[in-house]
């Protein structure tokens, strides 16, 4: 089984190149993550309705079109096979958000006082979906079969012994195995994983118009928001000094994939009202999130779900600017 693994796990990361060990058929991670996914849905409270959510839906087609796009493009297009893309938003206080293998993204309302904008919000959710495309789940899951293999090695010879010193060995195995996994194998793996997930965020933020200098700028605003942490060593992820110095270090990479989108003048109009507004569509420069309080429903409430109001959407042509009135709120 382990020879098997390495065999056919041994891949290559999009973009960096790092070469990884995985030996989890992926079929079976995509099952498990589909469980757990329905699971927090049931659980919660989804927004489907409101300015965050459509940011969210806006934020996340962005990334998922120009991140296939590349995959697909330069050979990887194995890494998002089965993958069926949703991108939610939960009203919940955890500064959090995350993307299961399998492209199912959850956002939790609070990091948005974090994000602030749609930059903030493709920052944090390119980094997660960076995740599910270098399969660092796959990977970490390998790394845990493999050190339980060494563990029952370890206890066959064990067995040899006689009973005291046989419960003595088992115990200096436990804190052999335990302190060197966690130290020598899954904290500097999950502190490479952090690292490279920011990096593929980085660029595939910039391939979705996205300004990838703003990733700094989101980060730097979290460590000045952060609490007293741990050493970095015994830290999964990297400390935030060296986070943002590896970023900026990147950053000439990511601005070639950059193309700054140019703002296309529409009028938003409620099919119920004659009042308009003039915004700008998908591709403007960052659309604030709202304190407004969204319509949340229970995924497992026997209503329907929420919905938003209709629009239409029409450009406007006109020598002098664009004209704007505000919206009456709807009723």
């Amino acid at each position: 089984m382990l020879i098997i693994g390495l065999t056919i796990g041994c891949q290559k990361v999009p973009l960096t190149g790092r070469k990884q060990f995985i030996m989890v058929d992926s079929n079976e991670l995509l099952a498990l993550s589909a469980g757990r996914y329905k699971e927090e849905l049931n659980e919660s409270q989804v927004i489907y309705s409101g300015s965050n959510y459509q940011m969210i839906q806006r934020v996340g087609n962005r990334l998922r079109v120009a991140m296939e796009n590349y995959l697909n493009r330069n050979g990887y297009g194995d890494r998002i096979k089965g993958f069926q893309w949703e991108f939610n938003l939960i009203h919940k206080e955890d500064v959090n958000a995350t993307c299961l293998p399998g492209g199912k993204v959850v956002f939790y309302t609070g990091i948005l006082p974090y994000t602030q904008n749609e930059s903030g919000v493709a920052t944090v959710m390119g980094h997660e979906i960076a995740h599910a495309i270098a399969a660092h789940g796959a990977e970490r899951l390998s790394e845990a079969l493999l050190a339980n293999g060494l563990m029952e090695s370890g206890q066959i010879l064990i067995n040899a012994y006689s009973p005291e010193k046989k419960r003595q060995a088992n115990l200096l195995l436990l804190q052999a195995v335990g302190i060197g996994y966690q130290y020598g194998l899954a904290l500097p793996h999950s502190r490479t994983h952090e690292s490279e997930a920011d990096h593929l965020g980085l660029i595939f933020m910039a391939m979705a118009g996205y300004d990838p200098q703003q990733a700094v700028v989101f980060w730097q605003r979290m460590a000045s928001n952060g609490g007293q942490k741990p050493p970095e060593f015994m830290s999964t992820h990297p400390s935030d000094e060296r986070r943002v110095r590896d970023l900026q270090r990147e950053m000439p990479e990511a601005m070639k994939y950059y193309v700054a989108p140019k703002p296309v003048p529409t009028i938003l109009q409620d099919e119920d009202d004659s009042e308009e507004i003039t915004a700008a569509d998908t591709n403007d420069i960052d659309i604030p999130y709202t304190t407004l309080k969204p319509k949340v429903k229970k995924r497992n409430s026997s209503k329907k779900p929420v919905t938003s109001a209709k629009i239409s959407v029409k450009k406007v042509s006109s020598q002098k600017g664009y004209k704007s009135t505000t919206a009456k709120k709807p009723k």
